[in-house]
């Protein structure tokens, strides 16, 4: 399931207090959709990384009363209100863990703690041929889930990517190549592999790394052929035209044809989109002369940020150009 779909699924069975099991390879995203989900619900979400946990760590440390002992229970575990209880890397943890996790699921309790009526439990995991380190599940634990498989969805990264800051140059790059979002080869054992996770990491370290290690950096983030096809389409990104220029001049300025060029040219358009003092509506009417399926990508990333660009005539018969030709924007 695409990114969307499972988020959608988890606000759809969040409410009944089912529990739901997401797995995925590695690096593809499965915290974020659930924390999205719990966002977009309103929920207080707990996660709690079972891969660090100790069977007895649930059930917490005994207290002495009088003579009588009693089970204090660890203050992660909520205690009142509505949320998500997110069991992460429960297939990595060791069976006994497992164990003290299937009475919280089961039961929704551990020793004397009970999990409060408004709180749903979800958990993830990579795949056992992920070779990620998995246990088997025990098959109680697993007949008590609803099972959700996630998908790596280009169109969905890049919709997360442009509201949540990723450098344009990363965005551009995977609009240009987006097989490279995600190659994750179980059978090779890589160190370094290109996920959507890897590929925020070369966001965050673009701006701050020396121009001679630039290869060796994001190449320790993605591996090597990601990488050098990255800094080769780095060089052509960072001599586009001043976009400046262009929102001053949107109807003359020539349009290239080069598909390597106008990918870039449409994540630095909606990047530059972003500024307050940006030449805006020139950018929105260039961009529009780009050709159909460019005009479309940076039609889509401009209104993500700039959503009131809609009203824009210009953009309005475009639009209605485009869905008689077939072209519709992502919801």
């Amino acid at each position: 399931m695409r990114p969307r779909d499972v988020s959608n699924a988890l606000c759809a069975l969040l409410p009944t207090r089912r529990p739901v099991y997401l797995w995925g390879p590695p690096g593809v995203g499965k915290s974020a959709v659930v924390r999205h989900a719990a966002d977009a619900l309103k929920l207080k979400l707990v996660d709690v990384r079972a891969t660090l946990l100790d069977p007895v760590d649930l059930r917490g440390l005994p207290k002495v009363t009088k003579d009588r002992a009693e089970w204090c229970p660890p203050a992660f575990l909520p205690r009142a209100g509505d949320g998500v209880l997110f069991l992460d890397e429960l297939a990595q943890a060791p069976p006994l863990v497992q164990a003290a996790c299937l009475q919280l699921v089961l039961d929704r309790r551990v020793g004397e703690y009970e999990l409060p009526p408004g709180w749903a439990v979800v958990a993830a995991s990579n795949r056992q041929e992920d070779r990620a380190g998995t246990h088997r599940l025990i098959t109680p634990l697993l007949n008590r889930f609803v099972h959700l498989d996630l998908d790596v969805s280009p169109e969905d990264w890049q919709a997360w990517a442009v509201v949540n800051g990723v450098a344009p140059e990363v965005r551009a790059f995977l609009q240009y190549r987006p097989a490279l979002l995600s190659q994750f080869d179980p059978a090779a054992s890589p160190r370094a592999f290109p996920t959507p996770r890897s590929w925020a990491f070369v966001s965050d370290v673009l701006a701050g790394t020396p121009a001679d290690l630039l290869h060796r950096v994001v190449a320790g983030c993605v591996g090597d052929g990601p990488a050098a096809e990255f800094v080769g389409f780095l060089q052509l990104y960072r001599e586009l035209p001043d976009l400046d220029a262009i929102g001053r001049q949107p109807e003359t300025t020539a349009v290239p044809r080069e598909p390597a060029v106008l990918y870039a040219l449409v994540g630095a358009i909606a990047e530059k989109c972003k500024a307050d003092a940006a030449p805006v509506h020139g950018l929105v009417q260039y961009a529009l002369r780009l050709p159909d399926e460019f005009a479309l990508l940076a039609l889509r990333d401009v209104l993500a940020v700039k959503p009131k660009l809609a009203s824009l005539s210009i953009v309005q018969q475009w639009i209605a150009q485009a869905r008689t030709k077939g072209l519709f924007l992502a919801a």
